[in-house]
């Protein structure tokens, strides 16, 4: 059985607000892209990482990677699930089996540790279907009505937030994301694709740190966390990859 990846970033990240897409911003000397792919690269236990990237995109295969030889580029589609997809076939078109393992993580999140990538892989390695890292939600939750006022407070017993990365089985995730397609449902992650074929993915506590950068000034705190997590490695020699 092989591991593999694929990290979607054909998007163009409009939340961002600015004409650069987002993963091409520098975070302490390199690219956000570049932080993501080189931890993912840099894990042995991952065969191949699958970047996708927009059709038009003349940037990626121009930055310097750790690991380069572990990298593959392809074209992305409209949708998240798409360039999911289009990465997953590329993975099968090269010869992975549908029962590897593929760990689907977003490109926007750079500060992923590889101690809970190790951890994810431990927890699904007997698990029927696969799971996420996440993160059981702190704060009180409430649900807003179409003024934008609160209509309800959410209990937040059994709620988590979803991280990435996603893992599942290769053939599972590209038959879940087909069938999505044929419906015309957009799924907004791998897990939602799972659940809708009745499927139950095991969620799986990880570091908070794991931002996804979504917003500009979410670049700020992700460097704010990279320097702190230097900080702690330097003067307690701990490994907080």
């Amino acid at each position: 059985m092989s591991i593999y990846a694929v990290v979607p970033a054909a998007g163009a990240g409009k939340r961002f607000g600015a004409a650069l897409p987002k993963q091409y911003f520098d975070l302490a000397g390199l690219t956000i892209q570049q932080r993501t792919i080189n931890t993912l690269t840099s894990l042995p236990e991952i065969n191949r990482v699958v970047l996708v990237v927009a059709p038009d995109d003349e940037r990626a295969q121009q930055l310097w990677y750790q690991h380069s030889t572990k990298l593959q580029f392809v074209s992305g589609g409209a949708e998240r699930m798409d360039s999911v997809l289009a990465g997953l076939l590329a993975l099968q078109a090269g010869g992975a089996q549908a029962s590897d393992w593929v760990l689907v993580h977003d490109v926007a999140r750079p500060l992923l540790r590889a101690n809970d990538v190790r951890k994810l892989l431990k927890a699904i390695d007997t698990h029927p279907v696969g799971g996420l890292l996440a993160n059981p939600v702190r704060d009180t939750m409430k649900r807003a009505n179409l003024t934008g006022e609160v209509a309800k407070t959410v209990a937040r017993e059994g709620l988590w937030h979803a991280l990435t990365p996603q893992a599942f089985r290769l053939g599972l995730l590209i038959d879940a994301l087909q069938q999505a397609q044929r419906d015309a449902v957009l799924v907004t992650d791998e897990a939602s694709a799972i659940e809708r074929v009745g499927l139950q993915p095991l969620l799986v506590e990880g570091a908070r740190d794991n931002l996804k950068i979504t917003y500009f000034d979410d670049l700020a705190l992700a460097h704010a966390l990279l320097m702190a997590r230097e900080f702690s490695r330097t003067n307690n020699h701990e490994d907080n990859k």
